[in-house]
């Protein structure tokens, strides 16, 4: 993937190149036929130097003006290639290789650059072992790195699926009033999310799963929600059942958590046949992350409790 890249940059590298090296020539060869046309001759007064410099400065014009596009492609084509390493490693789950590749670029006015970092904090604090101050460290960074990438472009779905992911994250230091709070928002920004984008899959098997969360929220917390909100974010199984298969159907088996959350939610509906459909895809499905180990465990749990 890297050679591609770096082929496409020679290539067009040389092509500039050559293609400026042309009009350098053609801008010289047009201020020498101006001297030789221009110079003044015994008795002429000095207005013919004063045209004398248009064209010089013309060529000077243009130079500054094609180092700045040349810079620009430069620029653009480190920033191609960048993205497309930060998107191998994290397609090979290696966090801390892909972390440390992004805070280079944290101070980035590049909302391509600032969700992918945010992303990459909180999956590295989500690692096993990861010391608690670290963790909440990393959460808040997270928040933070993807706020910067919503205020710099607010068309970004990433940008506002991983905000409402980090916010979500952010609540568990905050308290429970706070976290409450916080669902309207975050159901805001994935419904957001996935207008911007209605083929990206996990935006829409997070909304599923925010669904789950409050559908099968306890008597008690429901209580405390009606206590310090008017009317409390609700769901049900079924809302949730419909962005779960929806996700499913957008992009199939793209996920095992998506798969693990619609057998539970059809064990939540008592529907056994389908449950045990679901939790077997979950539990047969190729671990890849520590993640995806994790699923087969729960799944591998309810599979037994089903018999």
């Amino acid at each position: 993937m890297a050679a591609m890249v770096l082929t496409r940059c020679v290539s067009r590298t040389l092509l500039s190149a050559s293609g400026a090296k042309a009009i350098r020539i053609r801008c010289i060869n047009r201020h020498y036929r101006t001297i030789a046309t221009m110079t003044p001759t015994a008795g002429t007064g000095g207005g013919a130097a004063f045209v004398l410099g248009l064209p010089v400065l013309s060529c000077l014009a243009y130079e500054a003006y094609r180092r700045v596009q040349s810079s620009a492609v430069v620029q653009a084509l480190e920033k191609e290639e960048v993205l497309e390493q930060a998107d191998y490693l994290y397609s090979c789950a290696e966090t801390e290789k892909l972390y440390q590749l992004l805070l280079q670029y944290k101070d980035s006015d590049d909302a391509e650059f600032l969700w992918r970092l945010a992303r990459a904090s909180r999956d590295l604090s989500l690692l096993p072992n990861m010391e608690a101050e670290r963790k909440k460290q990393l959460v808040f960074e997270a928040l933070e790195y993807v706020t910067k990438a919503l205020e710099r472009d607010d068309k970004c779905f990433a940008a506002h699926k991983w905000y409402a992911v980090c916010l979500s994250d952010v609540g568990d230091y905050e308290g429970v009033k706070v976290k409450i709070g916080n669902s309207y928002i975050i159901r805001d920004h994935l419904e957001t999310a996935i207008k911007l984008n209605p083929m990206d899959a996990t935006s829409i098997h997070i909304l599923g799963y925010w669904c789950f969360a409050f559908a099968e929220l306890p008597w008690y917390q429901r209580k405390v929600a009606a206590v310090i909100f008017a009317s409390p974010p609700s769901s049900t199984y079924e809302e949730a059942l419909e962005f779960f298969l929806k996700a499913e159907e957008v992009d199939p088996n793209f996920y095992s958590k998506n798969l693990l959350m619609l057998g539970k939610t059809y064990m939540a509906m008592k529907d056994k046949e389908k449950a045990l459909l679901w939790l077997t895809k979950a539990k047969e499905y190729p671990a890849h992350t520590q993640e995806d180990k994790e699923v087969h465990k729960e799944a591998a749990d309810l599979l037994k409790k089903l018999g």
